[in-house]
Order: structure tokens, then C-alpha cells, then sequence
């Protein structure tokens, strides 16, 4: 590595000893480039085998160091993703200690599970610390498989005795009169997003005879009326569909013991025109309270294929506006 002083900027050159690995280091479509760059406002460009970059003194330095460290990942495990380049960005940068969490103890012990952003990680502490949790964010942020990691790791540790898995089945454009079979298969769709998270941390015969023991119980948003649950684990998911009135029906579930994770997108609501979310009335009626917390994750805590963020993004804009990059 070189450095050199260009009047008020300063240039860094990086040796790629294998030039075959610079596009695991780039990334597709340079995505990986775009963040180093972006995130520390420096150029990088490539010639001959040699990566310069060029910009503030403090900067330079830093992406250099994150350069390098990516270099030694690509050349131990010949691939990089996204995410590692963030994590590598948030220590470099001195943000990493703001998300560096223990790996959620869950059943299956070869599967590790942790936060894998900064809002992620914030989401896990106030899981941690409140019995009430909302977390408003787009699709792929981690809100539901996080909070049944959770779930999962207090059933394991006995902290509770019992996951209540709930989502309203509300439908989004489709008429549930028209899905095939009876209520159970009717409902099964909705409920299977928990389901296929359960079955990544816990083993499917092992999740079978807990569902049997009723100590896990996977059930639509209408089955929890009447019922008090103590030592429970209760997860809502797709909370922003519940009305106001479902919204106070479910928590007021809570008995002696128990915590509520309630989860949603409140750009995805599929409720009939002119009703109220029961998640965004709920956070501004529960959120001075002791013991309840609200998390708001962003498409930079979106963790899925890379073009997730960018889908996003572009239905946050307003509609006919053109998006820079293509023409």
C-alpha cells in the first residue's frame, strides 16, 4: 500500500496480487465499490492490478483499511457479500461496536443467528430489555425471523413455557372464500412465513411434537380472543393489518410472564379504505409507557438479495420520477 499527498486530498494504491478475485471484491455491478464509496465519500477507480483511492486524508485511510480487510476476506473464502462489507465498514468506521451482538442461542446448534445491522441489533437489545416491542420496516429487515429467534432462544433457556405465533389473515387483494380446502389449509399460507422461520432454528420433528405439546402455537389473529397468556412468547406478525380494536384485543393477551413482539410494514396495509392501523395507533398510545419500545428499521437493515434495497427505494419515491444510474 502507498500513500501520497495531492495538494488538500490524498491517494492510496492497493496491489491485487490475484487479479481474478477483484470481482468478489467489487461486487456485482460493483455494488460493494458503491458502498465503500458512498459511505466514506472517497474515489476508487482500478487499472493494471491497482486499486487507487483518492480523497480527504481521514477517509482515504479509512477505506484503505476496509479495502484491505475485504482483500483478506475474498482471498480466505473466495466470495463477499454485502453485509460483510457493512460490518467491515461499521468497525472500521468505529459504528461496528454499536451493533456487535452475541449470537442468538437457538435450537438448532448449527445455525448461527445475529443481528446483521446496526437496527437489527437495536431491535434484539430492546427485545431484550422491554416485555413490548413494535418494529415498523420494510420487507427484509429480519422483523419477524428475529423476533422467533428470540422467542425460540427464551423457550430454550425457559425464561417462558410457550410461542404464540400470531398474524392477522387479512387479504391482500385475494379472497381467502376462494383458496381450496377447509379453515385450516385456508389459513396455512398466512401463517406461513412463521412457520419457515421456526423451521430454520429448530428441527421440523422437534418443532411437530412441540406444536403437539402445545408449547409452540401457530394461530390467526380471531383465535386469541378471550384468552389470557402467562410465560408466553407472543409474536404478531404483519401487525400494520390489524384494526385498532384487534390491536388492543392482542395485547391485552398479556398475562404474568410474558413479553409481545409486534411487527410490521406500514407502507404494505392492506385494511379496507379509511381504517386505522392498529400498529401506528398503538405506538402513539403505548410509546411514553414504561417497559414498551418502539424500533423503526430502514432498507439499510435489509438483508435479503441485494436488489431488495432497491426495489424499496424505488417505491418510496414519488411515481414517475426517474431514478438516477439508468437512462
Amino acid at each position: 500500500m502507498n500513500v501520497v499527498m495531492l495538494k488538500a486530498n490524498f491517494e492510496s494504491t492497493l496491489n491485487l496480487a490475484e487479479p481474478e478475485q477483484l470481482l468478489a471484491l467489487f461486487g456485482a455491478h460493483d455494488q460493494h465499490l458503491r458502498l465503500v464509496r458512498d459511505t466514506l465519500d472517497v474515489s476508487i477507480t482500478h487499472r493494471d492490478g491497482r486499486i487507487c483511492v483518492r480523497g480527504e486524508k481521514p477517509a482515504v485511510i479509512q477505506a484503505t483499511d476496509v479495502l484491505e480487510q475485504l482483500k483478506g476476506i475474498v482471498q480466505r473464502q473466495g466470495e463477499l457479500s454485502p453485509v460483510e462489507v457493512q460490518q467491515v465498514l461499521a468497525t472500521v468506521t468505529g459504528e461496528g461496536e454499536l451493533h456487535r451482538c452475541d449470537a442468538i442461542d437457538v435450537m438448532n446448534t448449527g445455525r448461527e443467528i445475529r443481528p446483521r445491522t446496526r437496527g437489527q441489533a437495536r431491535y434484539v437489545r430492546s427485545i431484550q430489555e422491554n416485555e413490548l416491542v413494535f418494529a415498523v420496516g420494510p420487507a427484509g429487515t429480519g422483523k419477524t425471523f428475529l423476533a422467533v429467534a428470540m422467542a425460540v432462544e427464551a423457550l430454550k433457556r425457559q425464561s417462558v413455557r410457550k410461542i404464540v405465533l400470531v398474524r392477522p389473515a387479512v387479504e391482500a387483494g385475494e379472497s381467502l372464500g376462494y383458496l381450496p380446502g377447509d379453515l385450516h389449509a385456508k389459513i396455512n399460507p398466512y401463517l406461513r412465513p412463521l412457520l419457515d422461520a421456526l423451521y430454520t432454528m429448530i428441527d421440523y420433528d422437534a418443532v411437530k411434537q412441540l406444536m403437539e405439546k402445545d408449547v409452540i402455537e401457530v394461530v390467526p389473529l380471531a383465535y386469541m380472543r378471550g384468552r389470557t397468556l402467562e410465560d408466553a412468547f407472543m409474536i404478531l406478525d404483519e401487525a400494520q393489518n390489524t384494526t385498532v380494536s384487534q390491536m388492543k384485543m392482542f395485547l391485552t393477551r398479556m398475562g404474568t410472564g410474558s413479553c409481545i413482539v409486534a411487527s410490521g410494514d406500514t407502507t404494505q396495509v392492506d385494511l379496507p379504505r379509511n381504517t386505522n392501523s392498529g400498529l401506528t395507533d398503538a405506538i402513539s398510545r403505548l410509546e411514553s409507557i414504561a417497559g414498551v419500545a418502539h424500533v423503526r428499521l430502514s432498507g439499510s437493515d435489509i438483508v435479503r438479495h441485494r436488489l431488495v434495497q432497491d426495489i424499496v427505494r424505488a417505491y418510496e419515491e414519488p411515481p414517475g420520477r426517474k431514478r438516477r444510474g439508468k437512462k
